[in-house]
């Protein structure tokens, strides 16, 4: 008995995410919630009850808890602690159109606060209960809430390390783990690009990487959902993403952590990381897709092909390509590091608007500074009245006069919609490890922009 309720533990992960990921007409959700069915009326065969619950972040079931899932199911019971889903009850009689609604309303929740307790029944169902369903929460104090931030990113960090590491390591990914990871973290950090830099800053050295290759997946999901793309075209392009550089980690590990000198052999590696990463890549292509195989290969192939590796035809690079070479960009010159520091937001627009027409296609760039703005959301800045603001609205028909609310200087709270208002605008922005620093504070009051879908 024990061994079927893991068993059915582990289909409610899958059913769940599956629910998130895919449609509820999608053959792989039909598949992952006919199986939980199975399993729940085998388990339902003997007893009145089924009790499932959580405690203490551990899955537990009667008076067990199931410690040696707490790696594999970490996911779910995080997801069911932050719906506030304290235990799940199914009785007898339990129907599959009752258990598809049901995981169906846990799946597209959004975040804890922003759903209201909903009575199952209003739903058709009866067989299943839920403790504490996302009831309303008080809202967090704005301390709290960049703490909470701060921990999120981090944990998001580590996840994006972990997926890495199982490629490098040449282990099995789990595609359908992975692309719930990918959409739960784009729903934290949705449009948030600016303000997580302002905010967060990891401290160990070995995932400064991942926290650069989180950014850029992150950018890329954003700017793919502006451009219309589909759900599963976003979470696509931001898996590509994220292993775009996964040549470079493999150097990295294998050739320049040795100690000695390199060969002329592991020099023409380090050239050859976009073939190395490609080629990786290859080995999951049943389990990935081909894109993350064709981003790897060509990030670094410019628009106007001066980039490497050459191509034996002439041709453009890959859409996917472009739109992950420009947000890799980007998130290289927005970072501080300790070889270079970080550039404002107008001077990268400056320095990447230099290569436009060569290192990147002119209407895909700038598309992407229309939707990131010159001022992106989260920038500290000062006016030219003297006050100083946080942009919290990008003007996409004016990218350079966004929307800015003051925090200095008089009308304190005051939003200025700078794209109505011709005598005033940026000088510039305040680094937040500088200048900017003592108004951190007020970024706590911004607001991810909602995922589109």
């Amino acid at each position: 008995m024990r061994d079927k309720v893991k068993v059915c533990f582990l289909l409610l992960m899958n059913a769940i995410q599956a629910g998130k990921i895919y449609s509820q007409d999608h053959p792989k959700f039909r598949e992952f919630l006919d199986r939980l069915y199975a399993s729940l009326l085998e388990l339902l065969q003997h007893r009145k009850e089924l009790i499932l619950g959580v405690v203490s972040g551990e899955l537990a079931w009667e008076d067990e808890i199931f410690f040696e899932l707490s790696q594999k199911l970490r996911p779910l019971a995080s997801f069911l602690e932050e719906n506030q889903v304290e235990r799940i009850v199914f009785s007898q009689g339990l129907q599959l159109e009752e258990l598809r609604q049901f995981i169906l309303f846990l799946a597209r929740t959004k975040k804890p606060g922003q759903v209201e307790e909903k009575d199952l029944s209003l739903y058709g169902v009866k067989n299943i209960r839920a403790g504490r369903l996302r009831a309303a929460v008080q809202s967090m104090d704005p301390e709290g809430e960049s703490e909470e931030l701060k921990m999120k990113y981090e944990n998001s960090v580590r996840a994006v390390s972990q997926s890495l590491h199982l490629v490098l390591d040449e282990q099995e990914v789990d595609y359908l783990d992975l692309r719930f990871n990918l959409l739960n973290i784009m729903e934290d950090f949705f449009g948030r690009h600016e303000e997580l830099l302002n905010l967060v800053s990891v401290k160990e050295r070995d995932l400064v990487t991942f926290v650069h290759l989180l950014n850029v997946s992150l950018l890329v999901m954003f700017f793919a959902s502006r451009l219309g793309f589909s759900k599963d075209d976003v979470l696509d392009l931001g898996i590509a993403a994220l292993y775009h550089d996964i040549g470079k980690l493999y150097i990295a590990e294998k050739i320049i952590k040795k100690k000695g000198r390199l060969t002329e052999a592991e020099f023409q590696q380090i050239q050859n990381h976009p073939i190395i990463g490609a080629s990786l890549l290859e080995g999951y292509k049943d389990t990935l897709g081909y894109l993350p195989v064709v981003a790897a290969y060509e990030h670094h192939l410019r628009y106007d092909l001066s980039g490497y590796p050459r191509l034996p035809h002439n041709r453009k690079p890959h859409l996917a390509s472009m739109m992950i070479a420009i947000c890799d960009v980007y998130d290289a010159l927005a970072l501080k590091r300790s070889y270079k520091k970080d550039y404002p937001p107008d001077k990268i627009y400056e320095v990447m608007m230099m290569d436009k027409g060569k290192a990147f296609p002119p209407q895909l760039l700038d598309k992407f500074f229309q939707f990131i703005g010159l001022w992106p959301v989260g920038s500290i800045v000062l006016l030219s009245d003297g006050r100083v603001g946080i942009v919290r609205q990008v003007n996409e028909n004016d990218m350079a006069r966004p929307v800015v609310e003051v925090i200095e200087g008089g009308g304190s709270g005051e939003k200025i919609d700078l794209s109505n208002n011709g005598g005033l605008s940026i000088v510039k922005a305040l680094n937040p490890r500088g200048q900017g620093r003592k108004y951190l504070r007020y970024l706590k009051l911004a607001r991810p922009q909602g995922v589109p879908f």
